[in-house]
């Protein structure tokens, strides 16, 4: 597992969100249009969000209700070609595979699952379903994948919802641990990302 990643797990570990107002994190307001990730890419939630002050990635960030390891949702805005999802932390020992504009939705699902194994360290990660979708208007994908943290028991399930826009990938992810709270908060993720659009971006 990355640094980064074992840091953003080891805060919501120890910091489960009783609260908005919590280190590290900032309210995203219920009811208000929200660029995320650096990008065009905006969003409108139908419950107040807290958005974790570190990025996974150059172009993403994640929000939670609960705290990461209960629940998180992880936007990319706007990936660029030739561009890892995450920080490489690791690119001398464990390159992560990067992005091209040019791949088809098997493509990114195993983008997705191949920089998972590496950055979240885990060999204990499947893509569950792929199907064309629609995402901000345009034709994208839908993904649904499972994975075990590596010296953990817990088991997590995720979804993707996504389309390669202007040659760039921008796609929202969902996950949490299958007992409880995946299906606790699984309609409020759907209703975020069926409110995704892309704006052009303020200079």
């Amino acid at each position: 597992m990355n640094s980064l990643k074992k840091l953003i797990l080891g805060l919501a570990a120890v910091s489960v969100i009783a609260a908005p107002a919590i280190a590290g994190y900032k309210l995203m307001p219920a009811g208000v249009p929200i660029a995320v990730a650096k990008s065009g890419l905006t969003i409108t939630p139908s419950v107040d969000w807290n958005r974790l002050g570190a990025r996974p990635g150059r172009n993403a960030e994640s929000w939670t209700l609960d705290g990461l390891t209960l629940n998180d949702v992880t936007f990319y805005g706007g990936i660029p070609n030739n561009t890892t999802l995450f920080k490489d932390a690791k690119k001398k020992t464990e390159p992560l595979p990067r992005f091209s504009s040019t791949m088809l939705i098997p493509d990114i699902a195993q983008l997705f699952e191949s920089s998972y194994r590496v950055s979240v360290g885990t060999s204990l990660m499947t893509i569950d379903a792929v199907k064309p979708a629609i995402f901000a208007g345009s034709p994208g994908f839908h993904f649904t994948y499972s994975f075990v943290i590596q010296g953990e028991e817990v088991r997590r399930k995720g979804e993707a919802a996504g389309a390669v826009i202007g040659g760039n990938l921008y796609m929202i992810t969902y996950e949490a641990p299958i007992i409880h709270y995946y299906d606790a908060s699984i309609d409020l993720f759907n209703k975020l990302a069926e409110t995704a659009v892309i704006r052009p971006v303020k200079k």
